[in-house]
C-alpha cells in the first residue's frame, strides 16, 4: 500500500465514526491548548514580575552604613556622607549613569485640618532618573537649584491631592517646611510601587539635599544609589562601591551594598519552576488522552476483525495492517493536536488586543513541542492496537462474528 492509500483509508475509517473520533481527539485538543497556554501565561507573568522589579530602578546598586562601633561619635563618622557620594562619582565615572543620594528628616504639616508628620527627604537632580520616578505634573529640581540651595519642593501624588486637591493644583503653591517657605514645582510617583518598603512613602516631600543638610544634626546618606551603564557591570560595581566606602572610613565600619540581581534571579527561578510544573500537569492530560486513543483503537480493531481478515486473505501483509491502524491513531492524535495548537495560539493573540501595555509572550518552542508530543502520543498509544490487529489470524478473523 502506498502512503497516499494508507492515509485515504485512515480518513474514511475515522469519518465512519465521526462522533467517536471527535470525542477521542478532544483530549488532545485540550492537552495541546493547555501546554501552549500555560507556557504563555507563565512566561508573561514571569516577565511582568521581572519588569516590575526592574521598574524600581534599572541596573541600580544601593548602599548605606550597616554597623560599626558603639561609640556615638565614631558611628557618626562612619555614616555615608556627601563627600563619599562625590568620591563614588569620580572613581566610577564612565561606568555609571549617575549616583544620587537620599538624606532623611521629618516635619509636621496640617493635612486635612489635622497636623501630620511628613517625611522630608533631600536629594539631587539625578534622583528621578536613577529611581525611575514618574513626574505627574510640573518638573523635578535641576542642578542649578541643587547647587544654589533653592527653596523648592516636590510632592508625592497622594500628598499633593490631600493638600491641594490635585497634582496640577499643587504647582506653584507655597508650603512651610523647617520654618522656611518652599515653592512646590512638581509632583511624582514611583513607576513601580514599593508599598513603603523604600525610602518613599505616601506623604513624602523632596527638597534639595544641599538645603536639608542644614536642618539635620548629622550628615547621613541613607541610601546612596548608583546606576550602572550596563547590566553586566552591576556585579563588579557592587564590589567596587563597598571597597570605596570601606576605604574612606575607619576599619570595622560595615556597609550594606546590594543590587536587584539576587531578587531578579530568584524571580526567574520561580517562574521557570512554575512553568515546568504547569507543563507537567498539561503533559499528564496528553498522556490520559493517549490512553483514550489506545482504548478506542482497541475497540476499533475488535469491530473491524473481519475486515482485517479479508485484507490479509487478499494479500495484505501483517506490516501493512499494522501500518494502517498505526496511521489512524497518529492521524487522530495529530488532528487533535493541531486543533489544540490553533486554540492555544488564538487565545493569546486575541488577548493582545484587550490587554494593552501587557506583553503577552508566545513560546514557539512550546508549539513545536506540543506538536511533537501529539505525534509521539499517536505512535506510542497506537502501537499496541496496531500490533494486535497485525497479529490476528486471517482464518480466525474471517470467522469472527
Amino acid at each position: 500500500m502506498h502512503v497516499r492509500e494508507v492515509l485515504a483509508v485512515s480518513v474514511r475509517a475515522l469519518a465512519a465514526n465521526k462522533l467517536r473520533s471527535v470525542l477521542t481527539a478532544l483530549g488532545l485538543v485540550i492537552g495541546n491548548a493547555s501546554v501552549i497556554l500555560v507556557v504563555t501565561i507563565s512566561l508573561t507573568s514571569t516577565e511582568l514580575i521581572l519588569e516590575q522589579i526592574r521598574g524600581i530602578g534599572s541596573n541600580v546598586i544601593w548602599a548605606y552604613y550597616e554597623a560599626g562601633s558603639r561609640d556615638s561619635d565614631q558611628v557618626q563618622n562612619d555614616f555615608v556622607n556627601l563627600a563619599d557620594v562625590e568620591a563614588l562619582r569620580t572613581a566610577l565615572a564612565g561606568r555609571i549613569v549617575a549616583a544620587t543620594s537620599v538624606m532623611a528628616s521629618n516635619d509636621f504639616l496640617t493635612v486635612n485640618g489635622k497636623p501630620q508628620e511628613l517625611a522630608v527627604q533631600g536629594s539631587d537632580e539625578y534622583y528621578p532618573r536613577v529611581r525611575n520616578l514618574a513626574i505627574l505634573s510640573g518638573r523635578f529640581m535641576d542642578a542649578g537649584e541643587v547647587t544654589g540651595r533653592a527653596k523648592v519642593a516636590m510632592l508625592t501624588e497622594k500628598l499633593a491631592r490631600d493638600l491641594y486637591g490635585s497634582q496640577s493644583a499643587a504647582i506653584g503653591q507655597v508650603m512651610k517646611l523647617k520654618d522656611f517657605q518652599f515653592t512646590v514645582i512638581g509632583t511624582f510617583k514611583e513607576r513601580t510601587p514599593t508599598f513603603g518598603l523604600s525610602e518613599l512613602g505616601e506623604r513624602t516631600v523632596i527638597i534639595p539635599i544641599t538645603v536639608l543638610k542644614y536642618f539635620v544634626r548629622v550628615e547621613r546618606i541613607d541610601p546612596v544609589y548608583i546606576q550602572a551603564r550596563r547590566a553586566q557591570d552591576v556585579g563588579p560595581l557592587t564590589l567596587d562601591v563597598r571597597r570605596i566606602l570601606e576605604s574612606r572610613h575607619r576599619p570595622g565600619a560595615r556597609y550594606f551594598v546590594d543590587n536587584l540581581g539576587p531578587i531578579l534571579d530568584t524571580a526567574q527561578q520561580i517562574g521557570t519552576l512554575l512553568t515546568l510544573v504547569l507543563i507537567l500537569v498539561s503533559l499528564i492530560a496528553l498522556v490520559i488522552s493517549g490512553i483514550g486513543i489506545m482504548n478506542i483503537m482497541l475497540v476499533t480493531v475488535t469491530e473491524r476483525t473481519r475486515e482485517v481478515g479479508l485484507r490479509m486473505a487478499l494479500g495484505a501483509s501483517r506490516r501493512e495492517v499494522m501500518l494502517q491502524f498505526l496511521a489512524e491513531a497518529t492521524m487522530l492524535s495529530v488532528a487533535g493536536g493541531l486543533l489544540g495548537m490553533l486554540i492555544g495560539l488564538a487565545i493569546p493573540l486575541i488577548g493582545r488586543y484587550f490587554a494593552e501595555g501587557l506583553a503577552i509572550r508566545i513560546s514557539w518552542i512550546s508549539v513545536a513541542v506540543s506538536f511533537l508530543v501529539s505525534f509521539a502520543v499517536g505512535l506510542t498509544f497506537g502501537y499496541l492496537p496496531a500490533k494486535r490487529a497485525a497479529s490476528l489470524s486471517p482464518t480466525e478473523a474471517l470467522r469472527y462474528e
